[in-house]
């Protein structure tokens, strides 16, 4: 017998026909002997919707009640699913996700999970009941409902299988798992069987829609099996996992992503001075906004320029954020630009082969594309484009690294 945690997504139970299809699922992993926590998304566009309603009340209405109000959305599913168990004869029980013991801080709408109590799904789940939790949702130490983030179904799923110590966190969604690269894009990408935590993170956060970034790095710190596979076909998906230990002097281009949710902000004539970057990124960083890419220019006559990328729905704040800090400092001013996208290769030690950089940057300069920035890290290499290009981009690259091929990188 299996303690498994399932997550189902938007698309998963968009209907009531789809509801039920998802509970017949469950009912053969039930009928197999495992026992079952289900954590569920908000159906469909239910949260887009939610969030129409409040903006054509309010143009900028407190993140508090908005939390409260998206969370409703999960709440309707949980209610739905556990109904539609009990219809099939099973003893299903609804969580929120406060009463599932999500705790959080008190950052409204991308709260962080402090921890996790989950006595009373335990006590469902030992009952041989199936425990059914609202992902994307929490509760802080105030009893102030909290929500997660985009994705944050993904997260509460990872939390509460690491709080489980269940055997396996399946995610189900619309696509059949991690490919190398988005095959609505790349008519060749070929679907990873397996994937480390690392390689995974790294794809999360440049792009790939499978899952939410926090949630691969949840696993990895309490060493989560997850499974990704889709809701509506049989296939084998994608195991993300830990790294083999055979397997970790061996470098090679795993996949491609692309990030057309970048923004680019330039703050200008920055006097070139100790603490001058500290104030300007801590100020993002008190109001939570995360900065991937970060370039200042070289000194020319005691100043330079500091350039940075936000996500697209962060750029209004961080250019407020940046202004202000530009009229303390004495700097020249800010500018930003929207018309850019963000292309990836990510490997482990891919940085480490000279070759693989070489490779990527001549791939983009023999079609004419041009680079305005370059970020790596140990796993990946990224750049910034004319977001006209990085489909093009994309195809470019995943054709250098043979990324169609069974083998990959050669």
């Amino acid at each position: 017998m299996a303690l498994i945690v399932q997550k189902y997504g938007g698309t998963s139970v968009g209907s009531i026909e789809r509801i039920k299809g998802v509970a017949e699922k469950i009912a053969e992993r039930i009928k197999n002997g495992d026992k079952i926590a289900v954590v569920v998304s908000a159906m469909g566009k239910t949260t887009d919707e939610l969030l129409d309603m409040a903006y054509k009340l309010n143009s900028n209405p407190r993140k508090r009640e908005l939390d409260m109000l998206l969370s409703t959305g999960e709440q309707i599913s949980i209610s739905l699913m556990a109904m539609a168990l009990q219809a099939l004869g099973y003893t299903a029980h609804a969580f929120t996700g406060a009463q599932a013991g999500i705790i959080t801080n008190k950052i409204h709408s991308r709260a962080r999970i402090s921890k996790v109590e989950p006595d009373r799904v335990k006590e469902a789940l030992e009952k041989g009941e199936i425990a059914i939790v609202a992902g994307f949702q929490g509760i802080t130490e105030d009893e102030d409902i909290t929500t997660l983030g985009r994705g944050g179904s993904d997260i509460s799923a990872v939390a509460l299988a690491a709080s489980l110590d269940a055997d396996l966190c399946e995610i189900y969604t619309d696509v059949e798992g991690v490919f190398t690269a988005d095959p609505r894009i790349v008519k060749n990408a070929k679907l990873i069987k397996k994937i480390s935590y690392e390689e995974m993170s790294e794809m999360a956060s440049l792009g790939a829609k499978v899952m939410h970034p926090r949630s691969i790095d949840y696993a990895k710190r309490y060493n989560v099996k997850i499974k990704v596979s889709s809701s509506f076909i049989w296939n084998e998906g994608t195991i993300i996992t830990g790294k083999e230990e055979k397997d970790l002097e061996k470098v090679e281009v795993v996949g491609v992503t692309h990030d057309k949710n970048v923004g680019k902000v330039i703050i200008k004539g920055v006097p070139d001075k100790p603490g001058v970057a500290h104030m300007l990124f801590e100020a993002l960083a008190k109001k939570e906004i995360p900065i991937d890419m970060i370039i200042q220019s070289a000194n020319r006559e005691g100043i330079n320029d500091i350039a940075f990328t936000v996500e697209e729905g962060d750029l209004k704040e961080a250019i407020k954020i940046t202004k202000d800090v530009s009229d303390k400092i004495g700097a020249e001013g800010v500018d930003y630009e929207l018309e850019i996208g963000k292309i990836s290769i990510i490997g482990s030690g891919i940085t480490k082969d000279p070759h693989i950089p070489a490779r990527m940057f001549g791939a983009l300069a023999k079609e004419g594309i041009n680079i305005d920035m370059i970020s790596t890290s140990g796993l990946r290499i990224s750049c910034l484009i004319d977001e006209r290009f990085i489909e093009k981009a994309v195809n470019i690259l995943h054709e250098e690294f043979n990324l169609g091929e069974e083998n990959g990188t050669s």
